[in-house]
């Protein structure tokens, strides 16, 4: 996909397994909407192929769309509209839709009913898109950063809401700037830079496989490091940073603890801490698209 001569996604390859949520996640400009837009058939590539529940999103997209749901990043309601008459006009676009009235009191639109959509404040907007997309009863849902401008209790709200359509068995497509989202709500996660897919797995399996992990502890001063090297996993590192505080590098797992733990009652040592330091999908997300501002 291009635009001029720029090309926003460039090869990009990913598959999604029905009744999962999947994460696509990237810096700005990465080409995260420009995907998520093709598969919902507002674009149409200028190569390669797409199919969004085996069928082509344009080509078949009005056997399609009564079956996909989508939460667009620009809000899709008309401005002047008012946010409880839109809701129920896309209600009434579909054979068997939700219960708007349960649906407007779960997402807190209650006291926003008779406001027009550009009257809305940020969240509010947020949550009728979100609302518009749930009330058809997708079998997918597009959901393009659906907790951006949300206040924490609305946002915590929006991941149990999302937890319960998976477990319904309805498969969840989304974009998202918050880490924490994506591991907290992902079963895959694809990272995308430059229009490309560069790592995918479960936010677990991508944090494991970046960087080493760290122990640190607190004891006295001075201990035999290199006795301590020798007990450890060969590929680990211990180093002093400072007087009494010490650094282990290295694949961190429960015997490695348990070793540190037998060298030192055998030392006759007492650590006074220990903490383990885990990657987080973010810092891979970091070490894989870089720490400089797009």
């Amino acid at each position: 996909m291009q635009y001029g001569e720029v090309t926003a996604v460039d090869g990009l390859d990913l598959a999604v397994e029905a009744g999962t949520v999947t994460a696509i996640l990237g810096p700005n400009g990465a080409g995260k909407t420009t995907t998520i837009e093709t598969c919902e058939g507002f674009r149409e590539p200028h190569s390669g192929s797409v199919r969004v529940l085996g069928l082509d999103p344009r080509a078949d997209a009005r056997v399609l769309r009564p079956r996909v749901g989508v939460m667009l990043q620009s809000g899709g309601a008309w401005t002047g509209v008012r946010a409880h008459e839109m809701l129920r006009y896309v209600a009434s676009l579909h054979a068997h839709p939700l219960d708007v009235d349960a649906l407007i009191e779960r997402l807190g639109l209650g006291s926003c009913g008779r406001t027009t959509y550009r009257r809305l404040s940020g969240g509010q907007q947020q949550r009728l898109s979100l609302a518009m997309a749930l009330v058809g009863r997708p079998e997918l849902l597009f959901l393009d950063e659906p907790t951006a401008g949300l206040d924490p209790q609305a946002r915590r709200a929006t991941w149990e809401l999302v937890a319960e359509l998976r477990d319904g068995g309805v498969t969840v497509v989304l974009t998202t700037h918050f880490m924490d989202e994506a591991e907290t709500l992902s079963d895959q996660v694809h990272i995308v830079d430059a229009g490309r897919v560069i790592a995918s797995g479960t936010p677990a399996e991508l944090a494991e496989t970046g960087s080493t992990n760290t122990v640190r502890f607190a004891a006295r001063p001075g201990l035999d490091l290199e006795s301590l090297m020798l007990a450890l996993p060969h590929d680990s590192k211990v180093d002093e940073v400072v007087a009494g505080s010490y650094v282990i590098a290295g694949a961190v797992d429960p015997q490695l603890l348990a070793t540190l733990t037998a060298w030192c009652a055998k030392q006759g040592v007492l650590t006074e801490s220990v903490l383990v330091e885990r990657q987080t999908l973010e810092d891979r997300f970091l070490e894989l698209t870089g720490k400089a501002l797009r």
